[in-house]
């Protein structure tokens, strides 16, 4: 069902949504339809209506497109060339969202079946049969984070329907399989620790002591669910971007009070734990993140394997305590409220081997289309050095190498960034002319 949508102006912006039924499976259309959303935004007075498009892939995997507030940031610098199309991938937003609710009518294989068409080549295969049916010829593609991923896949199967392709933070990883990917962000990982901790010393004491305290009493998220301790490091996902280190050490000081000589947990730091767990309300993320590294393999619970070979991660009462990052594990599926009616299609999507290519290197290394990338030195996220190998395979692709953001580059200082990309864009074309 629809939602009710209207065209809207803002800010001398206007913003078209409009929505598609596409095939749930592009190879099998008796398998049913879904319905891609897309708002596209405009200068409100149509001075830009004869430019391209460039269409945006939002990171995750599993979040819609941003919901813009205000003329500003990396749209503000996409309109001056382009107009903007903003993409809900299917399963986020309004496109046919995956939710615990949307699954529940489904068995577990038939969850997992349904999921398995929700990875970054049928994102692109809407995106294509989008732009056949606007009329488009050819339009320019933004992608951050996993959208970097999506927009490197969509370059290696329709490279004839793009101008250009803009990447932030998220270069993928073409060749090494999902275990690589996690040693080297569980590496990364402890570095953020080691800065978090070097800063606020302290707060490895009240880590422990919050630990401690979650291994010998029981404690209840808003929802109801049971906080623990390997849920208490997820919160290190926010490490990954910038301004949180702070933020995170107040968070801290405020987690215990002494009531009537116990010490218990404040309810206001529940709360923020459970803000946290954006996994109980985009479980797309928590069930195919693994999978977007998978080509003709099975994850296996890959970041959980990966996590034996740091023992330090595996909190035990008297040692030093580690946040963990965006990975992953199969116990988020016994312990999430949200997922815990998804383990079984979880598991099986796991030990799904049959995953289909996403990337060809073939056409990477004839692209022709200007390709240029934001690459963040210190990305807790998506490996420097992961990035740069692919690069090496990419032709006309030019990164710009940085430590002066992180992940979140595109969200904190956007209409820099972007200009710049734009620049370098305009530069490869200048130079293949």
């Amino acid at each position: 069902m629809q939602i009710a949508s209207q065209t809207f102006v803002d800010q001398g912006l206007k913003y078209t949504p409009k929505f598609y039924t596409l095939p749930l499976n592009h190879d099998d259309s008796n398998q049913g339809n879904i319905e891609v959303f897309v708002r596209e935004v405009t200068y409100a007075d149509g001075s830009n209506h004869d430019r391209p498009w460039l269409v945006y892939f939002q990171g995750g995997p599993g979040f819609p497109s941003p919901r813009p507030n205000g003329h500003n940031g990396w749209i503000k610098r996409a309109l001056k060339d382009y107009r903007v199309l903003l993409l809900d991938q299917r399963g986020t937003g309004h496109s046919s969202v995956i939710t615990h609710q949307t699954l529940a009518a489904f068995d577990s294989e038939q969850q997992a079946d349904y999921l398995s068409h929700f990875r970054a080549d049928n994102i692109v295969r809407d995106a294509e049969h989008i732009r056949q049916e606007m009329g488009v010829e050819k339009w320019a593609i933004l992608g951050q984070s996993f959208g970097g991923f999506c927009s490197l896949t969509y370059l290696s199967m329709f490279p004839s329907s793009l101008l250009r392709s803009y990447i932030t933070g998220g270069v993928p990883s073409i060749y090494p399989d999902a275990d690589t990917v996690y040693q080297a962000t569980f590496e990364r990982v402890k570095e953020k620790n080691h800065a978090f901790f070097r800063q606020f010393p302290l707060a490895q004491t009240l880590c422990q002591r919050i630990a401690d305290h979650l291994m010998d009493n029981e404690e209840f998220l808003p929802n109801g669910q049971r906080f623990t301790v390997e849920q208490f490091q997820q919160i290190g996902i926010s490490f990954g971007m910038s301004d949180t280190f702070l933020p995170t050490y107040y968070a801290l000081e405020n987690a215990l009070i002494d009531i009537n000589g116990k010490s218990v947990m404040r309810y206001e730091f529940l709360d923020l734990m459970l803000q946290h767990q954006g996994f109980q309300t985009h479980p797309i993320y928590a069930i195919l993140h693994e999978a977007i590294y998978c080509q003709d393999a099975a994850s296996n619970w890959s970041a959980h394997r990966v996590r034996q070979s740091y023992p330090e991660f595996n909190y035990q009462p008297g040692q030093a305590f580690y946040f963990t990052g965006e990975m992953v594990f199969p116990w988020m599926f016994e312990q999430y409220q949200c997922l815990k009616p998804l383990q079984p299609a979880a598991e099986r999507l796991a030990q799904k081997a049959d995953w289909g290519k996403l990337y060809d290197p073939e056409v990477l290394a004839n692209n022709t289309v200007p390709m240029t990338c934001a690459v963040y030195a210190d990305d807790m996220f998506v490996d420097m050095d992961l990035s740069r190998q692919t690069l090496k395979h990419v032709a006309n692709s030019q990164a710009w190498i940085t430590n002066q953001y992180e992940h979140n580059g595109l969200r904190a200082d956007g209409e820099h960034i972007l200009d710049r990309l734009i620049a370098m864009g305009d530069q490869i074309a200048a130079n293949q002319a």
